[in-house]
């Protein structure tokens, strides 16, 4: 118990590290000040694209997720319980993808 409680620690610190590497400060502007116009045009419509494709493939999931889980129930009504416990962490992780790629989207969009 002692050693998870330590392997935690260490990797949420790794993580708090490595975020403030990622963080840094560029200066005021370098990273899009060079870029030409139609290249901003073309990360802003695939920042797009991504956003509704991520959108529509987690729909996709949840929908065939939930399906799955009720047919399950409709089979087996006591197993409710067991089903609808995993279908909703299930579907917290697809939504948690989307919402990665609208994170995503958002970053490339802002850095114009």
């Amino acid at each position: 118990m002692y050693r998870k409680i330590i392997f935690v620690i260490l990797v949420f610190a790794f993580v708090l590290g490595a975020a403030g590497l990622a963080l840094a400060a560029e200066g005021e502007g370098a990273a899009a000040a060079g870029l030409p116009p139609n290249v901003k045009v073309a990360i802003a419509i695939g920042a797009g694209f991504g956003i509704a494709i991520a959108a529509f493939g987690g729909a996709l999931g949840q929908s065939k997720g939930i399906a799955a889980a009720l047919d399950g129930i409709a089979r087996n009504p006591a197993a409710s319980g067991k089903i609808v416990t995993p279908m909703i962490i299930g579907l917290a992780m697809i939504e948690s993808l989307v919402i990665y790629s609208l994170l995503v989207s958002l970053l490339l969009v802002l850095k114009l």
